[in-house]
């Protein structure tokens, strides 16, 4: 299927590893060309060589830390005539309410909540109108609450919301808004806490794998199973989608 990419402008947060690697490298199957942001520059200069060696696109890549000031003017002022917009950067810690300090919340949400607000506001001036996107990466922890990873669950929930609420405005200008909500996703990062889990309980870290059983179908998602829904629900073939939360994590209960 033409998901009608070719030549469309994608910039990806978060772009040089895991789900956001996994969304750039899908997107320039398609023939995007793609403007990859990450705070590690020998990350994105990898990503850069072996999508464009492999697929041919333009690769720009764009490093910044999004949660200081200064860094999401720095990347508008960089990336003009965005088609899509995914916002994807940010990872936020596990944690009860009493062994989460404020100050994690705080840092946390910098990057990923008000990140993703944020850059949305700055960017919305420079995509294209109508037709543009902006796609969410949000995580399944909003909508199962989760006490042991409350400032998690707080914070995607809010997204969640964000999402659907500036859906209503974007449309009177044709762009669509669309969040995703990954369930647990085999990234390097949720390897590793499988890891430290494997050799908290068992005292050997080489079981991870023993601790997805419980998960539907025996695993975690790859990290392409959601970037290929991501891909597709920026296109063309997914035009009449928006304000909409769309959950991939096989089902879990």
């Amino acid at each position: 299927m033409d998901l009608e990419l070719q030549g469309k402008r994608v910039l990806i947060t978060g772009g040089s590893k895991g789900i956001g690697l996994a969304t750039a490298e899908a997107f320039a199957r398609e023939g995007a060309n793609l403007i990859l942001v990450s705070r590690t520059e020998k990350d994105l200069a990898a990503a850069q060589i072996s999508l464009s060696s492999t697929y041919g696109n333009h690769v720009q890549i764009i490093c910044t830390n999004l949660s200081e000031p200064g860094g999401i003017a720095s990347l508008t002022e960089a990336a003009h005539d965005v088609d899509i917009l995914v916002n994807n950067a940010g990872a936020i810690p596990p944690g009860s309410l009493l062994d989460t300090e404020l100050e994690t919340w705080r840092h946390a949400w910098n990057l990923k909540v008000f990140g993703y607000i944020e850059l949305t506001r700055s960017l919305y001036p420079h995509l294209t109108a109508p037709g543009g996107v902006i796609i969410n990466i949000i995580g399944s922890a909003g909508e199962n609450p989760n006490k042991d990873y409350i400032c998690g669950s707080t914070g995607n929930a809010a997204l969640m919301m964000f999402t659907q609420a500036f859906a209503q405005q974007a449309r009177t200008n044709g762009i669509r808004v669309v969040g995703v909500n990954p369930g647990p996703v085999l990234t390097d990062r949720f390897r590793m806490l499988l890891q430290a889990e494997a050799k908290r309980r068992y005292t050997d870290p080489s079981r991870w794998e023993e601790l997805m059983q419980d998960l539907p179908f025996g695993r975690a998602a790859a990290p392409a199973e959601v970037a290929d829904a991501i891909a597709f629900l920026a296109s063309r073939r997914s035009a009449y989608t928006t304000g909409t939360i769309v959950t991939i994590d096989g089902g879990h209960q």
